[in-house]
């Protein structure tokens, strides 16, 4: 399945990326950045055809992740490098990266596209989950909405079932608790400000990686004041797309639920932007 007529690829600032433009291309259109999954899909071209976010009027940006899709040094590696670390040398490193180089591609995207002058949201898929809401705790970028799909909150559990899949006993060292403390989205919510933010979690995914994670933010943003929900969908585990999830693929029934409801939300948000 290719990708949408008119979707455009390239590389800007470093970064690979999918740009698909609102119905009237329009330096003032909003913008929404989302990164996909370590998982189906785990590419941008893949997370694209995903989730399209069809019918929203505005750009949408799809960048590859660190270690991934073209970046990627090789299954085997990445393997290797899980075994060794998986805190520092995967998670933590493609999060603190892929949060780093978001200035530099989206000002290389507005000289190169003229994108990038409307209000801006963010959205991830589980690792990508994890770099939208650091966009937002870091301060990168001024967001006004967030969708995080089966969302990366909170490390430690994460890990844990790593552990259990590289069959080793992780030991946590004092740069790794560094690296989970600025991960931890859960912790660091009263950081997201008043940025509404909907979590969508499938119904089979981890409970104690996931959807647990997913359920205690919404509970402390409501908390505060702030717009926020959880929607759990039946049937839909952690992925979003078939595997191997490299390349554009026909959008699951899950996937095209997960794109509706991360297009009402975002929409809404725009309107009120």
């Amino acid at each position: 399945m290719p990708l949408a007529p008119d979707a455009v690829t390239g590389t800007a600032a470093g970064v690979p990326y999918v740009l698909r433009p609102p119905a009237t291309p329009r330096p003032d259109a909003p913008l929404v950045v989302a990164w996909h999954l370590m998982d189906a899909p785990r590419t941008e071209q893949a997370f694209a055809a995903a989730l399209p976010l069809e019918g929203l009027d505005a750009w949408r940006l799809y960048p590859g992740l660190p270690l991934c899709g073209a970046r990627s040094p090789g299954f085997e590696e990445i393997m290797r490098l899980g075994r060794e670390e998986p805190v520092l040398n995967l998670h933590g490193a493609a999060n603190a990266q892929a949060v780093a180089e978001l200035p530099a591609l989206l000002e290389a995207l507005r000289v190169e596209h003229g994108i990038g002058h409307g209000p801006v949201a963010v959205a991830g898929g589980s690792a990508g989950a994890g770099v939208a809401g650091a966009a937002i705790v870091e301060k990168v970028v001024e967001v006004h909405a967030a969708v995080l799909i089966s969302p990366l909150l909170v490390l430690r559990p994460v890990v844990a079932e790593l552990a259990t899949f590289f069959g080793m006993d992780y030991r946590w060292t004092p740069e790794s608790e560094a690296v989970a403390d600025r991960m931890d989205l859960v912790a660091r919510s009263g950081e997201l400000g008043d940025v509404p933010v909907r979590c969508i979690v499938g119904a089979q995914d981890a409970a104690e990686a996931f959807l647990e994670p997913a359920g205690r933010l919404r509970d402390v943003l409501v908390e505060r004041g702030v717009h926020a929900d959880l929607h759990t969908i039946e049937g839909m585990g952690h992925a979003l797309a078939e595997e191997p999830g490299l390349e554009p693929a026909p959008q699951t029934a899950h996937a095209a639920e997960v794109d509706r409801l991360a297009v009402a939300w975002l929409a809404q948000a725009f309107e009120l932007a």
